[in-house]
């Protein structure tokens, strides 16, 4: 089969950092499925991972992880999925990715495609949806259908990939919703998303909220910068209420207050750490995606894909990486077809 890999980790301006190659089909278990990759999207993961290094890899290394695409075989023990179903999936980090033209997945991890998206435009939701809902809604103490009536919540990071599906949700959810972004082009996406405010994270985020008539808000999500936001979040942030994080602070933080004397809650979200420990619910994240797909298609939800390239290649792959490190994307950026 045809894949895209690394044996080193590179600069993406290198045209060995990103490589075709062709692999063998991968095997599955009985808990698998083989999926046949028609389109993939990729995450700040994707660069992270692929970012130089000394170390070599002795056999390529496949990376990626969102993908969709159709069910090629089923593993003995799975249920629920046969051959020919379109389905949608953010994998496992532990595993060869999603940058290849079949992959085994565990079936728990997987989901039935919106109908009302296309491969390309489903391909775009799955990391960034089970990250979004599980910080909301498993990680923070908020309801999916009504957690968020009469609170206020500040999402750094709007027009990013989780930060364009966290905005859907939190709103759907009740929340008077606070997006930031820096350009014209990042706050139309965000309103477009369903922010009701937008505020720029470039400029203090406290003099904004004010203007805005905020003293304080109830949650935060800071998907870009922990520890940039971590002392005026602090301050933000009312007492008893919640903050959601993805991002390693680059610098220590002050645990201590105001954060234990407002008695406010931090909350991690990696969205891997179910299929990484093969934890006893791992399964939660395909009825996530489960749950997603059915809100796209009822029209509660919209698709975030606003980029795309075509086909899936070495060339392609690294001109997204080098997108996605610009930090200028918006929403998500998709690849589809071999």
């Amino acid at each position: 089969m045809k894949a895209v890999a690394l044996t080193r980790y590179l600069p993406i301006d290198d045209p060995q950092s990103l490589l075709d190659v062709e692999l063998p089909t991968p095997a599955i278990g009985a808990e698998d499925l083989l999926v046949r990759v028609e389109a993939i999207s990729v995450n700040p993961v994707d660069t992270k991972l692929r970012a130089p290094k000394p170390q070599v890899e002795a056999q390529p290394r496949v990376l990626g992880f969102d993908a969709a695409g159709v069910v090629e075989a089923v593993g003995a023990g799975v249920s629920g999925f046969k051959p020919g179903d379109e389905v949608y999936y953010a994998g496992d980090v532990t595993r060869p990715g999603s940058n290849a033209q079949y992959q085994a997945v565990d079936a728990r991890l997987v989901a039935h495609r919106p109908r009302r998206l296309d491969a390309a435009g489903a391909a775009a939701l799955p990391l960034t949806a089970i990250t979004a809902w599980e910080l909301l809604f498993e990680r923070m103490p908020y309801r999916p259908e009504d957690g968020g009536r009469g609170k206020s919540i500040l999402i750094i990071a709007g027009a990013g990939g989780v930060g364009s599906i966290a905005i859907q949700l939190a709103r759907r959810a009740g929340f008077n919703v606070i997006a930031t972004a820096s350009r014209p082009e990042t706050q139309a996406w965000c309103r477009a998303m369903g922010a009701q405010q937008v505020i720029d994270h470039r400029q203090p985020l406290t003099a904004q909220l004010r203007a805005l008539g905020f003293e304080h808000v109830d949650a935060a999500l800071n998907l870009a910068d922990t520890s940039r936001y971590w002392d005026e979040l602090g301050e933000l942030l009312a007492p008893q209420g919640h903050l959601g994080l993805i991002v390693e602070p680059a610098n220590p933080v002050n645990l201590g207050d105001p954060y234990k004397s407002k008695c406010i809650g931090i909350h991690w979200e990696m969205m891997f750490a179910r299929p990484r420990f093969r934890t006893a619910d791992m399964g939660e994240q395909g009825r996530i995606l489960a749950r997603v797909a059915a809100l796209i298609d009822e029209g509660e939800l919209r698709g975030i894909q606003r980029e795309a390239l075509s086909p899936i290649n070495a060339e392609n792959l690294r001109e997204a990486h080098r997108r996605l490190e610009s930090g200028k994307t918006i929403g998500k950026l998709v690849l589809s077809g071999w």
